[in-house]
């Protein structure tokens, strides 16, 4: 699909209640998409989700965003947490809603889902760049996530280091491997 030069006609703003439909949509699209080459169709369809899968309470924190295109929609969303969760939706067994504290925790980079006619334009950059600023400008001087495979060449790129493999149980008997990246913030 062919596009304009630039990002400068997209909508970058804080996702809303109303956008989670189109977020599922986004998110699915993203995962069967872009991860297919990383991850085996059982672990996609066991992690879409519980894992791949929309987060309210970063859209209630505030911390959520979204990337709108005119013609197409939805076509990129992630965001920043002050919480505890390191991955997962609304669906995940195991929640930390607790709040960090930035003095000595680090703020979480949450749930990156890029639409794959959308992939590598700078949508994802654009996102994470606005997230660490955000929770810079909230007090974190350090940002980790739990990163999919697919993820982490975006994240390695932009000063991120894998110091954990995560292997995330799915509800239909697969595991995913997820990757614990940690960043410290550049002031």
């Amino acid at each position: 699909m062919a596009h304009a030069s630039g990002l400068d006609f997209l909508c970058f703003r804080e996702a809303r209640s109303l956008d989670i439909p189109a977020l599922r949509h986004l998110i699915e699209s993203s995962v069967r998409g872009l991860q297919a080459a990383d991850y085996s169709p059982e672990q996609i369809a066991g992690a879409i989700g519980p894992v791949f899968g929309v987060d309210t309470q970063l859209i209630a924190d505030r911390t959520y965003y979204v990337v709108e295109s005119p013609s197409a929609g939805l076509v990129g969303c992630g965001g920043w947490s002050k919480r505890k969760t390191l991955f997962g939706s609304d669906q995940a067994s195991v929640r930390e809603d607790a709040f960090l504290d930035p003095a000595v925790d680090a703020a979480k980079i949450r749930a990156f889902f890029i639409h794959p006619d959308w992939a590598r334009m700078g949508i994802g950059t654009r996102i994470l760049d606005a997230c660490e600023a955000s929770a810079r400008d909230a007090g974190f001087r350090r940002f980790e996530m739990g990163a999919t495979l697919t993820g982490e060449k975006l994240y390695r790129t932009r000063g991120y280091v894998a110091v954990q493999r995560i292997e995330v149980s799915l509800p239909n008997g697969a595991t995913l491997p997820v990757i614990r990246m940690c960043k410290d913030a550049d002031w």
